[in-house]
C-alpha cells in the first residue's frame, strides 16, 4: 500500500512538472483545474465555405439508452466499486445526415451512471487513449471531497494515460460529474458529462422504469438540418448561442423520429435522472400531460420531495430527479420549456405509454 501511495503521489508531482515546465503558468482557480486554454486545440479560423460532406460514423447512435442505469442498492453495509471511465471521441450524427465529433465518457451521451451507497468507497481509474491524448482532460465529481472534485488528481496531460482516485461517498444526493479542463466548456458541450447517484442509506421508494437523460448545447458551424459535417463553434459558445439542444446528443433522438422513446405502462411508475450538463443554458424542465408527482429538486434526496410539480428549473452543473405516475395511455413528452428550443432545436424525448383507456380520468371523445 505504501508503494502504491508513493507512486501516485510521484505521477501527480510528473503531472505539475509537465504543467510548468510547458509553460503554463498556474492552476486555474475553476474546479481545480490544471493549464490554460493554449494547452487545447486552437479555436479554427472562420471561413465563408460550406460544410464538408457528413463524416462516416463511429457509433449508430450517440445517445446513451436512457434504461442504461445500474440496479437499485440492495445492500445495506459499505461496499468498494473499482469504476474505470474512459474518454472516446465518436463521430456521430446530431440528426439524420448531420454529423459531430463528441467526446464523451465511453463513447455515448451522457457518461455512464454511476450508483452507489453512501458511505461506500469508489476507487476510480480515468483513462484517455492515445487519440484523445493531444490535449488536457479530466473528471470533476460533484459527489467528491477533493481538490476539484477530484479534477485536480485526474488531469492526464499529453503522454499519460491513466490515473487513479479513491474516495467515500459521503454525502446523498444525485450529481453530475464532468470534464473539467480549462476548455471545460467545449469538452462539456460536445459530451462529457454523466451522473453519480449516491443513495441514502436506506435505499430509494421502488419505482416501476427509471430513466437517465441528459441535456447540452451544441455550438456547431452550421444551421440547424444543414447536413454535412459540424464543426464546433467557439465563438457561438461564448456568445451562448446553440446551434442545437439535445438530450443524450441526439436531436429529437428519443422519439419514433429517432432512436425510439422510451415505454412504460399504465399503473406504473417512473424517476427521470436528469442530468444538465449545459454548458450554459438552464433548463425548464416539464413533462407534457403529467406532473412530477414526486420531485427531488436539485438532486436532494434527503429532503421530502415536492409534490405535482409541472416545471422546473435545472441549471448548468445538476442532475434532478422527478417521479411520474402513468394513469392513461399516450406520450407523455418531456421538454425543456424554454420552447424554441423543442420547435428548432431538438430538446424533446418521450415516454411512450401503452394501455387501457381510463376515461374517469381523461376522455378525449365524451359523448
Amino acid at each position: 500500500m505504501g508503494m502504491r501511495r508513493k507512486t501516485m503521489t510521484q505521477n501527480r508531482l510528473n503531472r505539475r512538472t509537465f504543467v510548468k515546465g510547458a509553460g503554463i503558468t498556474g492552476i486555474a482557480a475553476v474546479a481545480g483545474c490544471l493549464g490554460s486554454p493554449t494547452t487545447e486545440e486552437p479555436e479554427p479560423e472562420p471561413t465563408d465555405e460550406g460544410l464538408a460532406p457528413a463524416e462516416p460514423v463511429d457509433a449508430d447512435r450517440i445517445a446513451r439508452d436512457p434504461t442504461d442505469i445500474p440496479p437499485p442498492v440492495d445492500w445495506d453495509e459499505p461496499r468498494e466499486h473499482d469504476i474505470t471511465l474512459e474518454t472516446e471521441r465518436v463521430t456521430a450524427e446530431i440528426e439524420p445526415g448531420v454529423t459531430f465529433d463528441f467526446m464523451t465518457f465511453g463513447g455515448q451521451v451522457p457518461g455512464p451512471m454511476v450508483r452507489v451507497r453512501r458511505g461506500d468507497r469508489v476507487n476510480l481509474r480515468f483513462e484517455v487513449p492515445e487519440e484523445m491524448n493531444m490535449t488536457l482532460h479530466n473528471v470533476d465529481f460533484h459527489a467528491v471531497y477533493g481538490p476539484g472534485g477530484g479534477a485536480d488528481a485526474t488531469t492526464i496531460t499529453p503522454g499519460e494515460k491513466a490515473a487513479e482516485i479513491s474516495f467515500t461517498a459521503e454525502y446523498a444526493g444525485a450529481f453530475i460529474y464532468h470534464c473539467a479542463v480549462p476548455n471545460m466548456d467545449h469538452h462539456i458541450s460536445s459530451g462529457m458529462f454523466g451522473t453519480i447517484l449516491v443513495e441514502p442509506e436506506e435505499g430509494l421508494p421502488e419505482v416501476d422504469n427509471e430513466y437517465y437523460l441528459g441535456q447540452h448545447e451544441l455550438y456547431t458551424d452550421g444551421k440547424v438540418g444543414e447536413e454535412g459535417h459540424h464543426g464546433f463553434d467557439f465563438d457561438a459558445m461564448k456568445r451562448e448561442d446553440p446551434t442545437y439542444v439535445v438530450f443524450n446528443g441526439q436531436a429529437y433522438g428519443l422519439t419514433e423520429d429517432g432512436v425510439g422513446p422510451m415505454e412504460a405502462e399504465v399503473g406504473e411508475t417512473a424517476r427521470v435522472y436528469f442530468a444538465n450538463g449545459g454548458p450554459n443554458l438552464t433548463s425548464a424542465l416539464h413533462p407534457i400531460g403529467n406532473v412530477w408527482s414526486n420531485y427531488y429538486r436539485d438532486g436532494d434526496l434527503l429532503s421530502e420531495p415536492d409534490k405535482n410539480i409541472e416545471t422546473a428549473p435545472v441549471t448548468p452543473g445538476t442532475t434532478t430527479v422527478g417521479e411520474m405516475e402513468f394513469h392513461v395511455p399516450g406520450p407523455v413528452k418531456i421538454v425543456d420549456h424554454a420552447l424554441s428550443r423543442v420547435v428548432h432545436k431538438g430538446a424533446l424525448a418521450v415516454v411512450d405509454v401503452q394501455g387501457e383507456e381510463n376515461p374517469e380520468i381523461y376522455d378525449e371523445d365524451p359523448q
